[in-house]
Protein backbone atom coordinates (compact mmCIF):
# COMPACT_ATOMS: atom_id res chain seq x y z
CA UNK A 1 0.00 0.00 0.00
CA UNK A 2 1.41 3.73 -0.92
CA UNK A 3 2.01 5.21 2.41
CA UNK A 4 -0.23 8.14 0.35
CA UNK A 5 -2.91 6.16 -0.27
CA UNK A 6 -4.68 7.63 2.96
CA UNK A 7 -5.07 11.27 1.67
CA UNK A 8 -5.32 10.07 -1.92
CA UNK A 9 -9.31 10.99 -1.86
CA UNK A 10 -8.92 14.83 -0.45
CA UNK A 11 -5.79 15.28 -2.78
CA UNK A 12 -7.92 14.39 -6.17
CA UNK A 13 -10.34 16.59 -5.11
CA UNK A 14 -8.05 19.48 -4.88
CA UNK A 15 -6.62 18.25 -8.05
CA UNK A 16 -9.58 18.34 -9.88
CA UNK A 17 -11.28 21.17 -7.82
CA UNK A 18 -13.36 23.36 -10.85
CA UNK A 19 -11.95 21.28 -13.70
CA UNK A 20 -15.29 20.94 -15.46
CA UNK A 21 -18.67 22.52 -13.47
CA UNK A 22 -22.31 21.53 -14.16
CA UNK A 23 -23.93 21.60 -16.86
CA UNK A 24 -20.38 19.96 -17.24
CA UNK A 25 -20.17 20.91 -21.18
CA UNK A 26 -17.41 22.31 -22.69
CA UNK A 27 -19.36 25.21 -24.27
CA UNK A 28 -20.72 26.92 -21.23
CA UNK A 29 -19.41 29.86 -20.07
CA UNK A 30 -17.97 28.94 -16.77
CA UNK A 31 -16.14 25.55 -18.54
CA UNK A 32 -14.40 28.16 -20.65
CA UNK A 33 -12.72 30.23 -17.50
CA UNK A 34 -11.02 27.17 -15.98
CA UNK A 35 -8.06 26.72 -13.34
CA UNK A 36 -8.17 29.16 -10.72
CA UNK A 37 -6.24 27.07 -7.79
CA UNK A 38 -2.95 26.19 -7.23
CA UNK A 39 -1.84 27.24 -10.52
CA UNK A 40 2.22 27.89 -11.03
CA UNK A 41 2.75 29.92 -14.65
CA UNK A 42 5.74 30.06 -16.53
CA UNK A 43 8.30 32.93 -15.07
CA UNK A 44 8.03 35.30 -18.69
CA UNK A 45 4.34 35.32 -18.12
CA UNK A 46 4.23 36.08 -14.21
CA UNK A 47 6.29 39.34 -15.43
CA UNK A 48 3.36 39.94 -17.98
CA UNK A 49 0.81 39.30 -15.17
CA UNK A 50 2.36 39.86 -11.64
CA UNK A 51 -1.07 38.78 -10.54
CA UNK A 52 -0.30 35.23 -10.90
CA UNK A 53 2.72 33.30 -9.17
CA UNK A 54 5.37 31.27 -10.22
CA UNK A 55 6.40 29.38 -6.91
CA UNK A 56 4.50 28.33 -3.71
CA UNK A 57 6.44 27.67 -0.48
CA UNK A 58 5.20 25.71 2.44
CA UNK A 59 6.80 25.95 5.87
CA UNK A 60 6.06 23.29 8.40
CA UNK A 61 7.07 22.18 11.92
CA UNK A 62 8.59 19.11 12.72
CA UNK A 63 8.90 17.70 16.49
CA UNK A 64 12.94 16.39 15.50
CA UNK A 65 15.78 16.98 13.41
CA UNK A 66 16.60 13.50 12.58
CA UNK A 67 13.73 11.97 9.85
CA UNK A 68 13.88 10.55 6.49
CA UNK A 69 11.12 12.97 4.15
CA UNK A 70 9.21 11.59 1.70
CA UNK A 71 7.85 14.68 -0.77
CA UNK A 72 5.02 14.42 -3.33
CA UNK A 73 4.40 17.01 -5.87
CA UNK A 74 1.21 16.50 -7.66
CA UNK A 75 -0.04 18.66 -10.72
CA UNK A 76 -2.23 18.91 -13.97
CA UNK A 77 -0.81 19.01 -17.01
CA UNK A 78 -2.90 20.35 -19.44
CA UNK A 79 -3.45 19.00 -23.03
CA UNK A 80 -5.05 21.05 -25.92
CA UNK A 81 -7.74 18.51 -27.69
CA UNK A 82 -8.59 19.01 -31.42
CA UNK A 83 -11.20 17.41 -33.40
CA UNK A 84 -10.56 16.30 -36.64
CA UNK A 85 -12.93 13.94 -39.49
CA UNK A 86 -12.14 11.48 -41.53
CA UNK A 87 -9.86 12.92 -43.61
CA UNK A 88 -7.56 14.55 -41.10
CA UNK A 89 -9.15 18.25 -41.12
CA UNK A 90 -10.05 20.20 -38.06
CA UNK A 91 -13.57 20.48 -37.51
CA UNK A 92 -15.66 22.64 -34.70
CA UNK A 93 -17.30 19.56 -33.82
CA UNK A 94 -17.70 15.79 -34.45
CA UNK A 95 -20.89 14.33 -33.89
CA UNK A 96 -21.27 10.84 -33.58
CA UNK A 97 -23.94 8.49 -32.00
CA UNK A 98 -23.66 8.90 -28.86
CA UNK A 99 -21.15 11.50 -28.24
CA UNK A 100 -20.28 15.34 -29.82
CA UNK A 101 -16.80 16.14 -29.79
CA UNK A 102 -15.51 19.72 -29.68
CA UNK A 103 -12.02 21.09 -29.11
CA UNK A 104 -11.18 21.34 -25.58
CA UNK A 105 -8.25 21.58 -22.87
CA UNK A 106 -7.81 18.30 -21.18
CA UNK A 107 -5.03 17.64 -18.06
CA UNK A 108 -2.90 14.79 -17.14
CA UNK A 109 -2.03 13.69 -13.77
CA UNK A 110 1.69 14.36 -13.07
CA UNK A 111 3.33 13.38 -10.37
CA UNK A 112 7.23 14.28 -8.89
CA UNK A 113 8.61 12.36 -5.65
CA UNK A 114 11.62 12.66 -3.61
CA UNK A 115 13.18 11.17 -0.70
CA UNK A 116 15.88 12.77 1.53
CA UNK A 117 17.17 12.84 5.01
CA UNK A 118 17.17 16.16 7.24
CA UNK A 119 20.37 16.46 7.70
CA UNK A 120 21.01 16.37 3.73
CA UNK A 121 19.03 19.47 3.17
CA UNK A 122 19.32 21.93 1.77
CA UNK A 123 18.66 20.35 -1.95
CA UNK A 124 17.65 21.50 -5.07
CA UNK A 125 15.84 19.04 -7.09
CA UNK A 126 14.82 19.83 -10.77
CA UNK A 127 12.35 17.81 -12.88
CA UNK A 128 11.12 17.63 -16.33
CA UNK A 129 7.72 16.62 -18.06
CA UNK A 130 7.91 16.09 -21.29
CA UNK A 131 5.57 17.28 -24.05
CA UNK A 132 3.78 15.02 -26.94
CA UNK A 133 1.13 14.64 -28.95
CA UNK A 134 -1.29 11.70 -29.15
CA UNK A 135 -3.87 10.70 -32.18
CA UNK A 136 -7.03 8.74 -30.75
CA UNK A 137 -9.25 7.43 -33.33
CA UNK A 138 -13.39 8.03 -32.82
CA UNK A 139 -14.24 4.73 -34.60
CA UNK A 140 -14.80 5.52 -38.72
CA UNK A 141 -16.03 9.15 -38.03
CA UNK A 142 -12.71 11.03 -37.24
CA UNK A 143 -9.76 11.52 -34.74
CA UNK A 144 -9.02 13.53 -31.22
CA UNK A 145 -5.45 14.79 -31.36
CA UNK A 146 -3.60 15.65 -28.01
CA UNK A 147 -0.92 17.80 -27.72
CA UNK A 148 1.47 18.26 -24.71
CA UNK A 149 4.27 21.23 -24.52
CA UNK A 150 7.19 20.84 -22.13
CA UNK A 151 7.10 22.57 -18.59
CA UNK A 152 10.36 21.95 -16.28
CA UNK A 153 10.49 22.92 -12.49
CA UNK A 154 12.17 22.99 -9.01
CA UNK A 155 11.27 21.70 -5.85
CA UNK A 156 13.89 23.37 -3.21
CA UNK A 157 14.20 22.01 0.82
CA UNK A 158 15.60 23.56 3.57
CA UNK A 159 15.53 23.81 7.07
CA UNK A 160 15.99 25.20 10.27
CA UNK A 161 17.06 24.76 13.54
CA UNK A 162 14.39 25.89 16.03
CA UNK A 163 15.38 27.08 19.53
CA UNK A 164 14.66 25.26 22.88
CA UNK A 165 14.95 22.09 23.91
CA UNK A 166 12.63 20.59 21.77
CA UNK A 167 14.74 19.88 19.03
CA UNK A 168 12.59 20.69 16.51
CA UNK A 169 13.25 22.00 13.17
CA UNK A 170 10.78 24.33 10.59
CA UNK A 171 11.07 22.81 7.25
CA UNK A 172 10.75 24.48 3.94
CA UNK A 173 9.43 23.34 1.04
CA UNK A 174 9.66 25.82 -2.75
CA UNK A 175 7.91 24.59 -5.87
CA UNK A 176 8.78 26.63 -8.91
CA UNK A 177 7.98 26.25 -12.15
CA UNK A 178 11.17 27.31 -14.36
CA UNK A 179 9.71 26.86 -17.89
CA UNK A 180 11.05 29.17 -20.19
CA UNK A 181 9.20 31.34 -23.16
CA UNK A 182 5.78 31.27 -22.43
CA UNK A 183 2.56 32.37 -24.24
CA UNK A 184 2.24 35.97 -23.07
CA UNK A 185 -1.78 34.90 -23.54
CA UNK A 186 -3.06 33.35 -19.73
CA UNK A 187 -4.86 30.52 -22.18
CA UNK A 188 -1.41 29.95 -23.60
CA UNK A 189 0.64 29.96 -20.21
CA UNK A 190 -1.70 27.65 -19.02
CA UNK A 191 -0.43 24.80 -21.17
CA UNK A 192 3.08 25.18 -19.04
CA UNK A 193 1.74 25.58 -16.11
CA UNK A 194 1.69 23.73 -12.75
CA UNK A 195 -2.32 23.22 -12.22
CA UNK A 196 -3.85 22.92 -9.34
CA UNK A 197 -0.76 21.54 -7.62
CA UNK A 198 -0.32 20.74 -3.69
CA UNK A 199 2.27 18.59 -1.57
CA UNK A 200 2.51 15.42 0.69
CA UNK A 201 4.56 15.07 3.11
CA UNK A 202 5.62 11.83 5.00
CA UNK A 203 8.32 11.99 7.82
CA UNK A 204 9.47 8.82 9.82
CA UNK A 205 11.71 9.87 12.72
CA UNK A 206 9.72 12.09 13.73
CA UNK A 207 5.83 13.92 13.83
CA UNK A 208 4.52 17.41 11.97
CA UNK A 209 3.20 19.84 14.11
CA UNK A 210 -0.11 20.89 13.83
CA UNK A 211 -0.29 25.16 12.39
CA UNK A 212 -3.67 25.75 13.19
CA UNK A 213 -3.71 23.95 16.18
CA UNK A 214 -0.02 23.89 17.71
CA UNK A 215 0.92 22.81 21.42
CA UNK A 216 1.90 25.58 23.13
CA UNK A 217 5.68 25.51 22.99
CA UNK A 218 4.92 25.47 19.42
CA UNK A 219 2.54 28.32 18.91
CA UNK A 220 4.99 31.26 18.22
CA UNK A 221 6.95 28.88 16.04
CA UNK A 222 3.93 27.94 13.88
CA UNK A 223 3.18 32.07 13.82
CA UNK A 224 6.25 32.62 12.43
CA UNK A 225 5.48 30.03 10.04
CA UNK A 226 5.60 31.63 5.80
CA UNK A 227 2.96 30.06 3.36
CA UNK A 228 3.11 31.47 0.44
CA UNK A 229 0.25 30.20 -2.37
CA UNK A 230 -0.63 26.90 0.03
CA UNK A 231 -0.86 25.79 3.46
CA UNK A 232 -0.72 22.87 5.68
CA UNK A 233 -2.34 20.93 7.33
CA UNK A 234 -2.33 17.57 9.15
CA UNK A 235 -3.70 14.33 7.58
CA UNK A 236 -3.24 11.57 10.22
CA UNK A 237 0.84 11.02 10.16
CA UNK A 238 0.82 12.51 6.80
CA UNK A 239 1.05 17.11 6.19
CA UNK A 240 -0.88 17.93 2.76
CA UNK A 241 0.04 21.33 1.37
CA UNK A 242 -3.08 22.78 -0.29
CA UNK A 243 -3.85 25.58 -2.50
CA UNK A 244 -7.38 25.62 -1.03
CA UNK A 245 -8.04 26.57 2.92
CA UNK A 246 -8.51 23.13 5.05
CA UNK A 247 -8.80 22.05 8.27
CA UNK A 248 -6.23 19.24 10.13
CA UNK A 249 -7.36 16.12 9.23
CA UNK A 250 -9.70 16.59 5.97
CA UNK A 251 -12.06 13.96 4.98
CA UNK A 252 -14.43 13.55 1.97
CA UNK A 253 -17.75 12.49 2.74
CA UNK A 254 -18.14 8.81 2.62
CA UNK A 255 -22.31 9.78 1.26
CA UNK A 256 -20.21 11.15 -2.07
CA UNK A 257 -20.16 8.15 -4.94
CA UNK A 258 -17.92 10.19 -7.03
CA UNK A 259 -16.22 13.47 -7.55
CA UNK A 260 -18.49 16.10 -9.04
CA UNK A 261 -15.23 18.64 -9.58
CA UNK A 262 -16.92 21.20 -7.03
CA UNK A 263 -15.78 20.95 -3.29
CA UNK A 264 -18.32 23.25 -1.85
CA UNK A 265 -20.74 20.56 -4.15
CA UNK A 266 -23.90 19.36 -2.34
CA UNK A 267 -23.97 15.95 -4.08
CA UNK A 268 -27.63 15.41 -4.24
CA UNK A 269 -28.36 18.49 -5.66
CA UNK A 270 -26.17 18.36 -8.57
CA UNK A 271 -26.91 14.98 -9.57
CA UNK A 272 -30.40 15.80 -9.81
CA UNK A 273 -30.01 18.76 -11.91
CA UNK A 274 -27.19 16.15 -14.68
CA UNK A 275 -30.24 13.82 -14.28
CA UNK A 276 -32.40 16.37 -16.19
CA UNK A 277 -30.07 17.32 -18.79
CA UNK A 278 -31.42 16.92 -22.24
CA UNK A 279 -30.36 14.23 -24.56
CA UNK A 280 -28.29 16.72 -26.71
CA UNK A 281 -27.10 18.10 -23.80
CA UNK A 282 -26.05 14.66 -22.81
CA UNK A 283 -24.14 13.49 -26.20
CA UNK A 284 -21.99 16.98 -25.18
CA UNK A 285 -21.37 15.73 -21.76
CA UNK A 286 -20.13 12.59 -23.14
CA UNK A 287 -17.96 14.24 -25.84
CA UNK A 288 -16.86 16.81 -23.49
CA UNK A 289 -14.25 14.97 -21.59
CA UNK A 290 -13.82 11.62 -20.45
CA UNK A 291 -13.90 12.82 -17.07
CA UNK A 292 -17.41 14.23 -17.79
CA UNK A 293 -18.25 11.16 -19.44
CA UNK A 294 -18.14 8.72 -16.08
CA UNK A 295 -19.83 11.22 -14.18
CA UNK A 296 -22.70 11.19 -16.58
CA UNK A 297 -22.66 7.48 -16.39
CA UNK A 298 -22.24 7.03 -12.70
CA UNK A 299 -25.16 9.41 -11.78
CA UNK A 300 -27.68 8.08 -14.36
CA UNK A 301 -27.22 4.13 -12.99
CA UNK A 302 -27.28 5.45 -9.33
CA UNK A 303 -29.11 2.80 -7.29
CA UNK A 304 -32.28 4.58 -5.46
CA UNK A 305 -30.64 4.08 -2.18
CA UNK A 306 -27.77 5.90 -2.74
CA UNK A 307 -29.11 8.86 -4.17
CA UNK A 308 -30.97 8.62 -0.56
CA UNK A 309 -27.90 8.58 1.34
CA UNK A 310 -27.52 12.04 0.03
CA UNK A 311 -30.26 13.73 1.32
CA UNK A 312 -30.23 15.45 4.96
CA UNK A 313 -27.12 13.58 6.29
CA UNK A 314 -26.43 15.65 9.71
CA UNK A 315 -22.29 15.28 10.96
CA UNK A 316 -22.81 17.06 14.68
CA UNK A 317 -25.78 18.84 16.56
CA UNK A 318 -25.10 21.86 18.38
CA UNK A 319 -26.93 25.08 19.84
CA UNK A 320 -27.18 27.74 18.52
CA UNK A 321 -27.81 30.84 21.14
CA UNK A 322 -29.68 33.83 20.33
CA UNK A 323 -28.61 36.95 20.30
CA UNK A 324 -30.28 39.18 23.23
CA UNK A 325 -33.05 41.58 21.95
CA UNK A 326 -30.73 44.86 22.63
CA UNK A 327 -27.68 43.53 21.14
CA UNK A 328 -25.65 45.83 19.23
CA UNK A 329 -24.52 45.36 15.32
CA UNK A 330 -21.20 43.64 14.96
CA UNK A 331 -19.38 46.65 13.77
CA UNK A 332 -20.65 48.77 16.65
CA UNK A 333 -17.87 49.52 19.00
CA UNK A 334 -19.94 51.83 21.24
CA UNK A 335 -22.23 54.85 21.44
CA UNK A 336 -19.37 57.35 19.96
CA UNK A 337 -20.70 56.30 16.95
CA UNK A 338 -17.25 55.76 15.52
CA UNK A 339 -18.17 53.17 12.78
CA UNK A 340 -21.24 53.56 10.65
CA UNK A 341 -21.47 51.74 7.27
CA UNK A 342 -24.10 54.20 5.49
CA UNK A 343 -22.12 57.29 6.48
CA UNK A 344 -18.63 56.16 6.44
CA UNK A 345 -16.35 56.68 3.26
CA UNK A 346 -13.33 55.49 1.94
CA UNK A 347 -11.05 57.13 -0.34
CA UNK A 348 -10.25 55.64 -3.99
CA UNK A 349 -7.94 58.37 -5.30
CA UNK A 350 -8.56 61.37 -4.89
CA UNK A 351 -12.76 60.24 -4.82
CA UNK A 352 -14.36 59.82 -1.29
CA UNK A 353 -16.85 57.00 -1.77
CA UNK A 354 -19.53 55.77 0.68
CA UNK A 355 -23.18 55.14 0.71
CA UNK A 356 -25.09 56.11 -2.69
CA UNK A 357 -21.36 56.91 -4.99
CA UNK A 358 -22.10 55.52 -8.53
CA UNK A 359 -19.41 53.04 -9.25
CA UNK A 360 -18.19 50.74 -12.37
CA UNK A 361 -16.80 47.26 -10.67
CA UNK A 362 -12.84 46.60 -11.68
CA UNK A 363 -12.89 43.13 -9.89
CA UNK A 364 -10.48 40.04 -10.41
CA UNK A 365 -6.95 42.15 -9.19
CA UNK A 366 -6.50 39.72 -6.33
CA UNK A 367 -8.24 36.45 -8.33
CA UNK A 368 -10.20 35.64 -5.41
CA UNK A 369 -13.32 34.34 -7.23
CA UNK A 370 -13.40 33.29 -10.54
CA UNK A 371 -17.03 34.13 -11.31
CA UNK A 372 -15.66 38.05 -10.68
CA UNK A 373 -14.91 38.00 -14.17
CA UNK A 374 -18.60 38.09 -15.22
CA UNK A 375 -18.97 41.69 -13.20
CA UNK A 376 -16.03 43.43 -15.08
CA UNK A 377 -17.35 46.63 -16.34
CA UNK A 378 -20.71 46.28 -14.54
CA UNK A 379 -21.95 49.34 -12.18
CA UNK A 380 -23.56 49.70 -9.53
CA UNK A 381 -24.02 51.83 -6.47
CA UNK A 382 -22.29 51.91 -3.15
CA UNK A 383 -24.62 50.38 -0.20
CA UNK A 384 -21.70 50.50 2.58
CA UNK A 385 -18.82 50.59 4.07
CA UNK A 386 -17.26 47.79 5.84
CA UNK A 387 -14.18 47.05 8.17
CA UNK A 388 -13.29 43.45 9.11
CA UNK A 389 -12.02 42.35 12.38
CA UNK A 390 -8.23 42.33 10.61
CA UNK A 391 -8.93 46.07 9.65
CA UNK A 392 -9.75 45.51 6.26
CA UNK A 393 -12.03 48.18 4.55
CA UNK A 394 -14.32 46.24 2.11
CA UNK A 395 -17.15 48.17 -0.27
CA UNK A 396 -20.95 46.58 -0.29
CA UNK A 397 -22.24 47.61 -3.67
CA UNK A 398 -25.75 46.82 -5.51
CA UNK A 399 -25.58 46.33 -9.10
CA UNK A 400 -28.10 48.58 -11.52
CA UNK A 401 -31.06 47.13 -12.67
CA UNK A 402 -33.39 43.56 -11.20
CA UNK A 403 -30.44 42.05 -10.20
CA UNK A 404 -29.30 45.22 -7.34
CA UNK A 405 -33.43 45.77 -6.39
CA UNK A 406 -33.31 41.68 -5.17
CA UNK A 407 -29.96 42.61 -3.52
CA UNK A 408 -31.21 45.46 -1.70
CA UNK A 409 -34.68 43.34 -0.55
CA UNK A 410 -32.53 40.46 0.82
CA UNK A 411 -29.71 42.99 2.31
CA UNK A 412 -27.35 40.77 0.81
CA UNK A 413 -24.40 43.06 -1.36
CA UNK A 414 -21.14 42.21 -3.61
CA UNK A 415 -17.98 43.02 -1.57
CA UNK A 416 -15.07 44.61 -3.25
CA UNK A 417 -11.63 46.29 -1.74
CA UNK A 418 -11.56 49.86 -2.61
CA UNK A 419 -8.76 48.88 -5.52
CA UNK A 420 -11.54 46.67 -7.15
CA UNK A 421 -14.15 49.62 -7.79
CA UNK A 422 -13.50 52.56 -10.25
CA UNK A 423 -15.70 55.74 -9.03
CA UNK A 424 -17.82 57.42 -11.25
CA UNK A 425 -17.29 60.86 -10.71
CA UNK A 426 -20.12 63.47 -11.46
CA UNK A 427 -23.15 60.81 -12.15
CA UNK A 428 -25.98 60.95 -9.89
Amino acid sequence: MNRFDAVQQVADALLFEGYVLYPYRASDGKNRVRWQFGVLMPPDYCVVDPSERGFSQTECLLDGNEALLTVRVRFLQAQRRTVLDADQVEVAALPTEDATYVPWDEAVVRTVDLTTNLHRLPREVPFKISGGIDTEAIGSAGFLRRSRLPITGTVALSIKPLPGPYGAVRLRIRVGNTTPDSSSERVGALRQALIAHHVMLAADGCRFVSLLDPPEWAAAFAAGCDNIGVYPVLAGELLLSSPIILYDHPQIAPESQGDLFDATEIDEILSLRTMTLTDDEKREVRGTDPRAAELLARVETMPPEFMDRLHGTIRYLRRVTAPEPDEKPWWDPGSDGSVSPETDTVMVGDVPVGNGSRVRLRPGIRRADAQDMFLTGRLGTVVAVLSDVDGETHVAVALDGEEGEVQRSHGRYLYFSPDEIEPLVGAE
